[in-house]
Protein backbone atom coordinates (compact mmCIF):
# COMPACT_ATOMS: atom_id res chain seq x y z
CA UNK A 1 0.00 0.00 0.00
CA UNK A 2 1.31 3.49 -1.18
CA UNK A 3 0.64 6.63 1.09
CA UNK A 4 2.33 8.90 -1.34
CA UNK A 5 0.36 11.35 -3.04
CA UNK A 6 1.42 11.59 -6.78
CA UNK A 7 0.66 14.94 -8.33
CA UNK A 8 0.94 18.32 -7.10
CA UNK A 9 -1.32 21.99 -7.97
CA UNK A 10 -0.86 25.74 -6.81
CA UNK A 11 -3.37 27.91 -5.24
CA UNK A 12 -1.87 31.36 -3.63
CA UNK A 13 1.75 30.16 -3.25
CA UNK A 14 0.84 27.01 -2.02
CA UNK A 15 1.96 23.68 -2.72
CA UNK A 16 -1.28 21.02 -2.68
CA UNK A 17 -0.06 17.43 -2.59
CA UNK A 18 -3.04 15.05 -4.03
CA UNK A 19 -3.91 11.61 -5.71
CA UNK A 20 -6.63 10.42 -8.33
CA UNK A 21 -7.05 6.15 -8.08
CA UNK A 22 -9.36 4.34 -9.21
CA UNK A 23 -12.53 4.83 -11.88
CA UNK A 24 -16.22 5.53 -11.63
CA UNK A 25 -18.06 8.32 -9.76
CA UNK A 26 -16.56 10.59 -8.31
CA UNK A 27 -15.79 10.59 -4.10
CA UNK A 28 -13.59 13.20 -2.47
CA UNK A 29 -11.85 12.36 0.86
CA UNK A 30 -11.40 15.09 3.78
CA UNK A 31 -8.47 14.69 6.59
CA UNK A 32 -8.40 16.25 9.78
CA UNK A 33 -5.52 17.39 12.05
CA UNK A 34 -3.23 16.68 12.74
CA UNK A 35 -4.05 13.57 10.39
CA UNK A 36 -3.18 13.85 6.39
CA UNK A 37 -4.43 11.78 3.75
CA UNK A 38 -2.35 8.65 4.35
CA UNK A 39 -5.07 8.06 7.10
CA UNK A 40 -7.80 7.56 4.37
CA UNK A 41 -5.87 5.85 1.93
CA UNK A 42 -6.80 2.15 2.70
CA UNK A 43 -10.49 2.66 2.39
CA UNK A 44 -9.71 5.14 -0.51
CA UNK A 45 -8.18 1.93 -2.33
CA UNK A 46 -10.98 -0.07 -1.37
CA UNK A 47 -13.27 2.42 -2.57
CA UNK A 48 -11.11 2.76 -5.76
CA UNK A 49 -12.90 -0.39 -7.11
CA UNK A 50 -15.85 1.13 -8.12
CA UNK A 51 -15.22 5.11 -7.74
CA UNK A 52 -12.56 7.83 -9.07
CA UNK A 53 -10.72 8.39 -5.00
CA UNK A 54 -9.70 12.18 -4.74
CA UNK A 55 -7.67 12.31 -1.87
CA UNK A 56 -5.48 15.67 -0.77
CA UNK A 57 -3.92 16.95 2.04
CA UNK A 58 -4.45 20.27 3.09
CA UNK A 59 -1.56 23.24 2.88
CA UNK A 60 0.17 22.96 6.46
CA UNK A 61 -0.31 19.24 6.36
CA UNK A 62 1.20 16.27 5.15
CA UNK A 63 3.18 15.94 1.74
CA UNK A 64 1.51 19.89 1.25
CA UNK A 65 3.73 22.88 1.49
CA UNK A 66 4.20 24.40 5.30
CA UNK A 67 5.41 27.86 4.88
CA UNK A 68 5.19 29.75 7.66
CA UNK A 69 4.07 32.80 5.71
CA UNK A 70 0.80 31.19 5.11
CA UNK A 71 -2.60 30.75 6.63
CA UNK A 72 -3.81 27.43 7.42
CA UNK A 73 -7.20 28.06 9.32
CA UNK A 74 -10.83 26.46 8.16
CA UNK A 75 -11.14 29.59 6.34
CA UNK A 76 -8.34 28.99 4.08
CA UNK A 77 -8.82 25.51 3.50
CA UNK A 78 -12.88 25.92 2.55
CA UNK A 79 -11.95 28.42 -0.12
CA UNK A 80 -9.10 25.91 -1.42
CA UNK A 81 -11.43 22.90 -1.13
CA UNK A 82 -13.74 24.69 -3.60
CA UNK A 83 -11.18 25.46 -5.78
CA UNK A 84 -10.02 22.30 -5.71
CA UNK A 85 -13.18 21.27 -7.21
CA UNK A 86 -13.40 23.29 -9.70
CA UNK A 87 -10.00 22.36 -10.50
CA UNK A 88 -10.73 18.56 -10.65
CA UNK A 89 -14.11 19.74 -12.57
CA UNK A 90 -16.36 17.56 -10.55
CA UNK A 91 -19.68 18.55 -10.80
CA UNK A 92 -21.14 17.39 -7.22
CA UNK A 93 -19.15 14.50 -6.10
CA UNK A 94 -19.39 12.12 -2.78
CA UNK A 95 -17.50 13.83 -0.18
CA UNK A 96 -16.62 12.52 2.86
CA UNK A 97 -14.86 14.11 5.56
CA UNK A 98 -13.14 13.50 8.85
CA UNK A 99 -12.23 15.94 11.67
CA UNK A 100 -11.83 19.22 10.19
CA UNK A 101 -12.45 17.94 7.27
CA UNK A 102 -15.98 17.99 8.16
CA UNK A 103 -16.06 21.88 8.76
CA UNK A 104 -13.96 22.31 5.88
CA UNK A 105 -16.17 20.44 3.04
CA UNK A 106 -19.17 22.63 5.22
CA UNK A 107 -17.78 25.65 4.57
CA UNK A 108 -16.41 24.70 0.76
CA UNK A 109 -20.41 23.93 0.29
CA UNK A 110 -22.21 26.99 2.57
CA UNK A 111 -20.01 29.65 1.80
CA UNK A 112 -18.12 28.84 -1.56
CA UNK A 113 -20.83 27.86 -3.84
CA UNK A 114 -19.43 23.95 -3.74
CA UNK A 115 -21.89 21.25 -4.95
CA UNK A 116 -21.85 17.67 -3.19
CA UNK A 117 -24.41 14.58 -4.47
CA UNK A 118 -24.05 13.42 -0.89
CA UNK A 119 -22.26 14.33 1.98
CA UNK A 120 -20.53 11.83 4.81
CA UNK A 121 -19.22 13.24 8.17
CA UNK A 122 -17.00 11.39 10.00
CA UNK A 123 -16.27 12.28 13.65
CA UNK A 124 -16.32 15.93 12.24
CA UNK A 125 -15.59 19.15 13.73
CA UNK A 126 -18.77 21.61 13.08
CA UNK A 127 -20.08 22.48 16.64
CA UNK A 128 -18.50 24.50 19.20
CA UNK A 129 -17.09 23.77 21.78
CA UNK A 130 -14.47 21.55 20.13
CA UNK A 131 -10.81 21.10 20.99
CA UNK A 132 -9.90 19.50 24.09
CA UNK A 133 -7.00 20.92 27.06
CA UNK A 134 -3.77 19.92 25.39
CA UNK A 135 -4.96 21.77 22.27
CA UNK A 136 -5.89 24.54 23.99
CA UNK A 137 -3.23 25.11 26.14
CA UNK A 138 -0.92 24.45 22.81
CA UNK A 139 -3.29 27.34 21.03
CA UNK A 140 -2.58 30.12 24.00
CA UNK A 141 1.10 29.08 23.69
CA UNK A 142 2.08 28.14 20.54
CA UNK A 143 5.56 30.02 20.09
CA UNK A 144 6.75 28.23 23.67
CA UNK A 145 5.74 24.89 22.46
CA UNK A 146 7.42 25.35 18.65
CA UNK A 147 10.89 25.88 20.68
CA UNK A 148 10.61 22.40 22.39
CA UNK A 149 13.74 19.85 21.89
CA UNK A 150 12.96 17.35 19.01
CA UNK A 151 12.16 14.45 21.40
CA UNK A 152 10.50 16.07 24.05
CA UNK A 153 8.24 17.53 21.53
CA UNK A 154 7.89 14.18 19.66
CA UNK A 155 6.43 12.28 22.81
CA UNK A 156 4.38 15.31 23.40
CA UNK A 157 2.74 14.33 20.01
CA UNK A 158 2.54 11.01 20.24
CA UNK A 159 1.06 10.86 23.75
CA UNK A 160 -1.71 13.39 21.79
CA UNK A 161 -2.04 11.22 18.83
CA UNK A 162 -2.72 8.05 20.66
CA UNK A 163 -5.31 9.04 23.22
CA UNK A 164 -7.41 9.53 19.85
CA UNK A 165 -7.19 6.04 19.62
CA UNK A 166 -9.75 3.51 21.39
CA UNK A 167 -8.00 0.23 20.54
CA UNK A 168 -4.30 1.47 20.84
CA UNK A 169 -2.36 1.98 18.00
CA UNK A 170 0.67 -0.16 16.46
CA UNK A 171 4.02 1.49 16.23
CA UNK A 172 3.72 1.62 12.30
CA UNK A 173 0.50 3.49 12.82
CA UNK A 174 1.82 5.74 15.51
CA UNK A 175 4.84 6.52 13.45
CA UNK A 176 2.80 6.98 10.28
CA UNK A 177 0.39 9.84 12.04
CA UNK A 178 3.41 11.77 14.26
CA UNK A 179 6.65 11.30 11.96
CA UNK A 180 5.26 14.61 9.48
CA UNK A 181 5.35 16.52 12.55
CA UNK A 182 8.91 15.97 13.54
CA UNK A 183 12.24 18.28 12.40
CA UNK A 184 12.49 21.71 11.31
CA UNK A 185 9.47 22.09 9.30
CA UNK A 186 7.11 19.41 10.68
CA UNK A 187 7.71 20.90 14.46
CA UNK A 188 6.60 24.25 13.98
CA UNK A 189 3.75 23.41 11.15
CA UNK A 190 1.92 21.39 14.24
CA UNK A 191 1.65 24.01 16.41
CA UNK A 192 0.84 26.92 13.98
CA UNK A 193 -1.92 24.85 12.61
CA UNK A 194 -3.39 24.30 16.39
CA UNK A 195 -2.49 28.24 17.13
CA UNK A 196 -4.54 29.18 13.69
CA UNK A 197 -7.25 26.63 14.84
CA UNK A 198 -10.51 28.85 15.74
CA UNK A 199 -14.05 27.87 16.86
CA UNK A 200 -15.37 31.15 14.88
CA UNK A 201 -15.09 29.22 11.87
CA UNK A 202 -17.80 26.82 12.83
CA UNK A 203 -19.82 29.70 14.78
CA UNK A 204 -20.39 31.35 10.98
CA UNK A 205 -21.78 28.10 9.82
CA UNK A 206 -23.31 26.27 12.18
CA UNK A 207 -26.48 28.49 11.62
CA UNK A 208 -26.50 27.70 7.80
CA UNK A 209 -26.66 23.77 8.52
CA UNK A 210 -30.31 23.21 7.63
CA UNK A 211 -29.82 24.95 4.47
CA UNK A 212 -28.18 21.33 3.09
CA UNK A 213 -30.29 20.45 1.18
CA UNK A 214 -28.30 16.84 -0.61
CA UNK A 215 -28.61 14.28 1.50
CA UNK A 216 -26.20 13.93 4.78
CA UNK A 217 -25.02 11.03 6.42
CA UNK A 218 -23.10 11.28 10.23
CA UNK A 219 -21.18 7.95 11.09
CA UNK A 220 -19.35 8.21 14.22
CA UNK A 221 -17.18 6.43 16.92
CA UNK A 222 -18.84 5.20 19.85
CA UNK A 223 -16.01 5.51 22.02
CA UNK A 224 -14.63 8.89 20.54
CA UNK A 225 -12.73 10.93 23.77
CA UNK A 226 -11.91 14.02 21.01
CA UNK A 227 -15.30 14.38 20.18
CA UNK A 228 -18.24 12.78 22.31
CA UNK A 229 -20.57 10.91 20.34
CA UNK A 230 -23.27 13.24 21.85
CA UNK A 231 -22.22 15.82 18.43
CA UNK A 232 -23.65 13.22 16.51
CA UNK A 233 -27.20 13.74 17.80
CA UNK A 234 -26.68 17.06 17.84
CA UNK A 235 -25.29 17.77 13.99
CA UNK A 236 -28.50 15.64 13.06
CA UNK A 237 -30.70 17.89 14.63
CA UNK A 238 -28.98 20.80 12.97
CA UNK A 239 -29.24 19.00 9.89
CA UNK A 240 -33.37 17.65 9.88
CA UNK A 241 -33.20 15.37 7.40
CA UNK A 242 -29.50 13.51 8.08
CA UNK A 243 -29.18 9.90 9.37
CA UNK A 244 -26.84 8.31 11.42
CA UNK A 245 -24.10 5.47 11.90
CA UNK A 246 -22.51 5.18 15.40
CA UNK A 247 -19.55 2.38 15.04
CA UNK A 248 -18.91 0.27 18.45
CA UNK A 249 -15.68 0.02 19.92
CA UNK A 250 -14.05 2.86 17.71
CA UNK A 251 -12.68 6.22 18.89
CA UNK A 252 -11.85 9.12 17.15
CA UNK A 253 -9.12 7.44 15.01
CA UNK A 254 -12.15 5.58 13.68
CA UNK A 255 -10.14 4.69 10.57
CA UNK A 256 -7.62 2.77 12.79
CA UNK A 257 -9.34 1.46 15.12
CA UNK A 258 -12.73 -0.19 12.89
CA UNK A 259 -11.17 0.18 9.73
CA UNK A 260 -13.31 -2.96 8.46
CA UNK A 261 -16.75 -1.32 10.30
CA UNK A 262 -15.73 1.73 8.24
CA UNK A 263 -15.23 0.76 4.80
CA UNK A 264 -17.67 -1.05 5.26
CA UNK A 265 -20.53 1.62 6.13
CA UNK A 266 -18.76 4.05 3.36
CA UNK A 267 -18.90 1.09 0.78
CA UNK A 268 -23.07 0.86 1.68
CA UNK A 269 -23.57 4.93 1.62
CA UNK A 270 -21.12 5.01 -1.79
CA UNK A 271 -23.69 2.41 -2.99
CA UNK A 272 -26.77 3.87 -2.35
CA UNK A 273 -25.81 7.70 -3.74
CA UNK A 274 -22.80 6.85 -6.31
Amino acid sequence: MSTDLSRTLRWRGRRVAWDRIGQGPPVVLLHGTPWSSALWRPIAEALARRFTVHLWDMPGYGASSKDPSHDVDLGVQGELFAHLLREWRLDRPLVVAHDIGGAVALRARLLHDARFSALCLVDVVALSPWGSPYFRLVQQHADVFAQLPGPVHRGAVEAYVAGASHRGLRPEELAMLVTPWTGTEGQPAFYRQIAQADESFTDEVEPRYGALTEPVHIVWGAEDRWIPVDRATRLQAAVPHATVTVIEGAGHLIQLDAPEALTAELTRWTAVHG
